[in-house]
């Protein structure tokens, strides 16, 4: 059980500051570009990138640094964290992802909790978040078979990418989409096109799943066990 804690509070420190960073940097971003979004979201992209290559590198050893629901899921499909881990994992991250947006708005003394209009709905946007989902989950899968240590500056380097090729300015994870719903700042989503976000990024992440099966073969009959022992998950 003191494992686990010290794996939810990595989860939960990473994925806070990594929202506190997108907002935070949004709101700068927007400040300083004088009305050039194309600045503004060079600058989001940049320290998204940035911030994301520290927190994997410091707590990936301690929790996997997921700080993201998809990446959970595929890793529990996987066999490699528990249910009952899996689940807890999830809940703090959700967590985790609103602490950072109140934290992001505290510290540019804004509204802890606003209400985004930024409207992000229709086709484009749900394929751009299924592909940008879909290529983070298999850039981790493919990453951690065959360059483990490069792993932050992948992760990072393909976000920063994502932000630029994708109509959506990839989101790519369900509890920062939630969480930005929140944020009337440059970086929210409003709250009724949430669930399309969410269900596209979970579309990505199981065709990614299917994608590194093929690609990478788990071991037959790998079982990973809970936490709590005698509570196996798949």
């Amino acid at each position: 059980m003191m494992d686990l804690s010290r794996k939810l509070l990595a989860e939960f420190l990473g994925t806070a500051l990594l929202l506190a960073t997108v907002v935070g940097s949004g709101v700068m971003g927007v400040e300083l570009a004088n009305g050039n979004n194309a600045i503004a979201l060079l600058a989001n992209a940049g320290a998204t990138a940035g911030v994301l290559y520290v927190l994997i590198a410091l707590f990936g050893p301690i929790s996997g640094a997921h700080f993201n629901p998809a990446v959970t899921l595929v890793m529990h499909l996987r066999g490699e964290i528990g249910r009952r881990d899996a689940m807890a994992y999830v809940l703090v991250q959700t967590i985790a992802a609103i602490s950072g947006v109140l934290l992001a708005h505290a510290m540019f003394d804004l509204p802890l909790i606003e209400h985004s209009s930024h409207v992000r709905t229709g086709a484009a946007q749900w394929i751009s978040e299924g592909v940008a989902t879909f290529g983070l989950l298999l850039t981790i899968l493919l990453g951690v078979r065959h360059r483990p240590s490069a792993i932050p500056a992948l992760v990072a380097s393909y976000i920063f990418a994502a932000y630029w090729f994708t109509a959506s300015t990839s989101f790519a994870n369900p509890a920062v989409t939630l969480a930005r719903s929140l944020t009337q700042s440059f970086a929210g989503i409003r709250p009724d096109d949430v669930a399309g976000f969410v269900a596209a990024q979970v579309a990505g992440a199981l065709l990614a799943f299917a994608t590194g099966n093929l690609l990478i073969p788990r071991a037959t009959g790998a079982r990973v066990a809970d936490s709590d022992p005698g509570n196996e998950s798949i």
